[in-house]
């Protein structure tokens, strides 16, 4: 059985870091590509980052360029988010998911294979 589970969210002030995980079961994680997306409460679901499966293309919106930072463990079978320089706007369930692609993260894929069930982050001012 596949699973992907969130972990790391909470409640920070405004300016603070958190490090999300998306530990992966039932499934090799350097198979595949990884994406995180957020969903504040009133709010679309919006695709936040990405890492192509080998890691050599990325993307993070403009939301959160050069505050969040993605990356992977494969030894671990996790897939990391940091939250750094946290705003209040951030606040949102933060959701992980894969998809089974070799295309890079600038190339929309056909869909996401599993996902996980997401952590909360809240940020207060």
């Amino acid at each position: 059985q596949v699973q992907l589970v969130e972990s790391g969210g909470g409640s920070v002030q405004s300016g603070g870091s958190l490090r999300l995980s998306c530990a992966a079961s039932g499934l090799q994680l350097e198979y595949y590509s990884v994406f995180w997306f957020r969903q504040a409460p009133g709010k679309e679901r919006e695709k936040i980052s990405c890492t192509s499966r080998d890691d050599s293309s990325t993307f993070y919106a403009d939301s959160v360029k050069n505050r969040f930072t993605m990356f992977r463990d494969n030894d671990k079978n996790t897939a990391y988010l940091q939250l750094n320089t946290l705003q209040t706007e951030d606040t949102a369930n933060y959701t992980c998911a894969v998809a089974f692609t070799r295309r890079p993260c600038s190339v929309a894929v056909n869909g996401y294979d599993y996902w996980g069930q997401g952590t909360q982050v809240t940020v207060s001012a």
